[in-house]
């Protein structure tokens, strides 16, 4: 006997229900995981491996990071990190209204957002990869506070080819540790984050000048986040 149409939609809701909270509970295991786990690696620091590029990364807590790199990335990528709930509206409507071909200082993803894109989505652009974008930056900013989403983003950042956190780049580039980066220092390190793998902050382009002027203008607007 063929199956009532009722029932058919019945069985449909129930196994789309189980799927959804199996999506859910895998996801969200994911993120309470790397709350209180650091990742050894990211998807995007495995691509650039598998094209030969290296992996230099060192994880380093957040309280070991120099706070002028701190302030400097919050001047840089997000200015209202500590206040949105990882989406900034009001940056995000500012790109949509700016003409095409005009240079910004900053982009529209907050730290929270590319936290999310670098943790665990792969390379690529697609509506998938964005609507997935914007799920995990809801779940981090639920599961996670801000000092972790802050503390992960500067250790999994890529700075360069093969280099990846602040660790690594303050070595690479200026032969010492995170947390002793001075204010020039730290304000070159952000300056080249929209462009790691064509900016340098040892061999600084005027786009790059421009920025660090921009964020040591701001930077001390911002200071280290509370534990």
């Amino acid at each position: 006997m063929k199956k009532r149409p009722g029932r058919i939609l019945r069985t449909a809701l129930k196994n789309g229900l189980i799927l959804l909270v199996i999506i859910l509970s895998v996801t969200s295991a994911q993120v309470i995981f790397f709350k209180y786990i650091n990742p050894p690696f990211t998807p995007l620091m495995l691509y650039r491996l598998a094209h030969r590029e290296g992996m230099h990364c060192r994880w380093k807590p957040l309280s070991w990071i120099s706070p002028f790199l701190q302030q400097a990335v919050l001047a840089s990528e997000d200015q209202r990190f500590a206040d949105h709930n990882g989406f900034d509206f009001n940056q995000i409507n500012e790109a949509l209204q700016e003409q095409t071909g005009k240079k910004r200082l900053r982009g529209a993803s907050t730290i929270s957002m590319q936290v999310a894109r670098n943790l665990f989505l792969w390379q690529g652009r697609s509506w998938t990869r964005k609507a997935l974008e914007a799920y995990y930056t809801v779940l981090i900013e639920l599961l996670w506070n801000k000092r972790r989403i802050l503390e992960m983003y500067l250790n999994v950042a890529e700075w360069g080819k093969g280099i990846f956190g602040a660790e690594a780049a303050a070595l690479h580039y200026f032969r010492c540790s995170a947390s002793a980066v001075s204010r020039e220092q730290a304000a070159l390190l952000a300056a080249v984050l929209p462009n790691p793998r064509k900016w340098s902050p040892v061999r600084p382009t005027s786009s790059v000048q421009r920025r660090k002027a921009f964020i040591l203008k701001y930077m001390d607007r911002f200071r280290p986040l509370k534990e």
